[in-house]
């Protein structure tokens, strides 16, 4: 279960009713300002990024390998979208879990994300004429 989805309204409500509670109407009025700020703030954000995207064509990306060493398990779809620059190619039906998302270089090297939740779970790093490299975290240790 995704505790941000509960845990995110349920601090606001606290927040404005400790502001009620402290400061009657005007604390209220600044919280909310506050909330609202915050709101803003992230949609503004998601639309600079979704603009950026906007200018690229889908699914590519200037170097896979270069995606393939910034990625990091647990940033979020938006994270790796402003990281390309570019929406990722859907590889999954749409709208099921787990999602897989491809951005692609001029090589033809290629980088193949899964996201659950909107979560980066795993990726693969695939070039021409090589067998698809495992996630630093699933590659073997080095022998002594």
């Amino acid at each position: 279960m995704n505790f941000q989805k509960i845990f995110i309204p349920i601090a606001c409500l606290v927040l404005l009713g400790a502001a009620w509670r402290s400061y009657g109407w005007q604390g209220v009025a600044v919280v909310a300002g506050g909330l609202v700020m915050w709101l803003l703030l992230h949609y503004t954000r998601m639309i600079t990024i979704l603009k950026k995207a906007a200018d690229r064509p889908i699914g590519f990306v200037g170097s896979a390998v270069m995606l393939n060493a910034k990625l990091k398990k647990g940033v979020t779809l938006m994270h790796v979208i402003a990281m390309t620059r570019a929406l990722g190619s859907l590889q999954s039906p749409k709208d099921t879990q787990p999602e897989l998302f491809r951005w692609t270089d001029g090589t033809d090297s290629h980088v193949t994300c899964e996201f659950r939740n909107g979560k980066l779970v795993s990726w693969t790093l695939v070039r021409p004429g090589q067998e698809a490299a495992p996630t630093p975290d699933e590659a073997a240790p080095p022998a002594p």
